[in-house]
C-alpha cells in the first residue's frame, strides 16, 4: 500500500540497485521482466493511465450531453464517444505497454470484439458523417459500447470466472448446478 502511496503522490523514487518502485532489476538470465519494457517510470505510467481513462469518460460523458443538440449533435456525439472509446482503450497502454496492449487485444479470446469494436466505430463515424442516418450511428454506437463491454469483460480476470460462473448457475451450460 505504501508503494501505491507513492506512486500515486509523484514520489516515484529509484532503489538503490536503479529501479524504480516497482521494477525489478534484470535477473541474472539477462531477461528483462514486463516492468522494464517501457522507457517510463511506474508513476509517470499510472498518470498516463489516470489521465487516458479519465479524459475517455468525460469525452464519452460529453458526447452524451452533445447528443441533444440540434443538426450537429449527433456528429459531435458520434466523435466524442469515439474518442472516449479510444482512450480509454489506450490508457492500458500506459500500464501494460504497446506491443503487449496489441497481443492482448487480438489474443484468440478478445479478437472478435476487438475487430467488432474496430469496424462498429469506424461505422459509427461514417454513418454520422458520410451517410448522415442517425439512427444507424446510434445503433453502431450501442454495439460500439456492447462490444467494449465484453473486450473488458474477457480482459478482467475476475469477470471472466464471474461470466462463467453466472452461466453455471443459470444452467445456460447445460449442465446446471452440482
Amino acid at each position: 500500500m505504501d508503494k501505491l502511496k507513492k506512486v500515486l503522490s509523484g514520489q516515484d523514487e529509484a532503489n538503490s540497485d536503479g529501479t524504480g518502485i516497482l521494477e525489478v532489476p534484470v535477473p541474472a538470465a539477462g531477461i528483462p521482466r514486463a516492468n522494464e519494457a517501457s522507457t517510463l517510470a511506474w508513476g509517470t505510467r499510472m498518470k498516463g493511465f489516470a489521465v487516458c481513462f479519465v479524459l475517455g469518460i468525460v469525452s464519452s460523458i460529453l458526447g452524451s450531453c452533445m447528443l441533444w443538440v440540434p443538426r450537429v449533435g449527433l456528429a459531435v456525439f458520434a466523435v466524442l464517444y469515439s474518442v472516449g472509446n479510444l482512450s480509454a482503450l489506450a490508457s492500458t497502454m500506459f500500464l501494460i505497454g504497446p506491443c503487449r496492449q496489441l497481443k492482448t487485444m487480438f489474443a484468440k479470446e478478445r479478437a472478435l470484439a476487438t475487430v467488432i469494436m474496430g469496424v462498429c466505430l469506424a461505422l459509427t463515424l461514417c454513418a454520422a458523417f458520410w451517410w448522415k442516418n442517425n439512427g444507424l450511428a446510434l445503433l453502431f454506437c450501442v454495439l460500439q459500447f456492447l462490444a467494449f463491454a465484453w473486450y473488458k469483460i474477457h480482459i478482467i480476470y475476475i469477470y471472466k470466472h464471474m461470466h462463467t460462473h453466472i452461466l453455471y448457475i443459470c444452467h445456460i451450460d447445460g449442465h446446471g448446478p452440482v
